[in-house]
């Protein structure tokens, strides 16, 4: 069994471990709270088991995410660390270890002192892996979507890009950009009720067309068992009937939705611009 799909766990795992043991080894050091010495060998031997294995996970994973364009060169700086962090981690358990041998034990001491030390080098290692796998994975969306490896996440993953791009290009004062991405989107996915709802928006806000949003809302009807549907299909109808320049047919559905959802911001704010 392969373990690139468990490497966000084992990563999370890892850095939580070695990261609490390299502090109570610290505390340890001052010899004043006792638990904290066993409770630090402990967590520094397993997360160097958990740092291993999310090497292992990690290049296991890597293909797919390395193959995005413009990502190698992120995927390869993520790895180093990793594999750093690893070694520096295996020296620190190895110290750990030997600390325990009987026949050094009037070296203990500096031996603990010498992982003390080792462990928080690991720790600004850890901290630099830890950095470059969350820019590997918010900005460069390495692993999203094709990490358990079913089409429905690549899917997710398409529709988030697409969105993301057309409201940062709406901000930007580029409504055709953005429309031309949504109305790609509603072609791909016609089905799914969120992106219908967003085509209707973007009719609206991106095309200034309250007539064809008018005509794309025909597909929801008037009654929906949904109090979120209902709240959002009517902010779009009167939005709708105002750009379209039906003033009093978008009052009139504000009205209607004011009884429903009472002292709601965003009713009071439409109604507020219409008078």
């Amino acid at each position: 069994m392969s373990l690139a799909p468990l490497h966000p766990q084992i990563v999370h795992f890892a850095i939580a471990l070695l990261f609490m043991g390299v502090l109570l080894r610290g505390v340890s050091l001052t010899g004043k709270v006792a638990f904290t010495g066993p409770a630090a060998l402990v967590l520094l031997l397993v997360g160097t088991v958990g740092a291993v294995l999310a090497v292992q996970s990690g290049t296991a994973a890597h293909g797919p995410v390395e193959r995005v364009p413009g990502a190698r060169a992120a995927v390869m700086e993520h790895e180093e660390w990793g594999q750093r962090t690893r070694n520096i981690f295996l020296i620190v358990a190895a110290l750990e270890l030997v600390a325990l041998v009987p026949r050094v034990s009037r070296w203990r001491k500096g031996m603990l002192t010498a992982s003390g030390v080792v462990g928080l080098m690991g720790a600004v290692s850890l901290y630099e892996a830890a950095e470059h796998g969350g820019d590997l994975v918010y900005g460069y969306a390495g692993g999203v979507g094709v990490r358990s490896g079913d089409p429905a996440d690549v899917a997710r993953l398409l529709v988030a890009g697409l969105y993301q791009q057309a409201m940062l290009d709406r901000r930007q004062g580029k409504p055709a950009e953005s429309a031309q991405l949504i109305a790609q989107l509603a072609q791909r996915y016609p089905d799914d009720t969120s992106i219908r709802l967003l085509a209707v928006e973007s009719l609206i806000v991106d095309r200034q067309d309250g007539k064809a949003a008018l005509a794309a809302l025909k597909w929801f009807p008037l009654t929906l068992e949904s109090r979120f549907l209902r709240f959002r299909v009517g902010l779009l109808r009167a939005d709708a009937f105002a750009a379209a320049g039906m003033p009093d047919s978008a009052k009139a559905t504000l009205q209607a939705m004011a009884g429903e959802f009472s002292n709601n911001r965003a009713v009071e704010d439409r109604m507020a611009k219409l008078k």
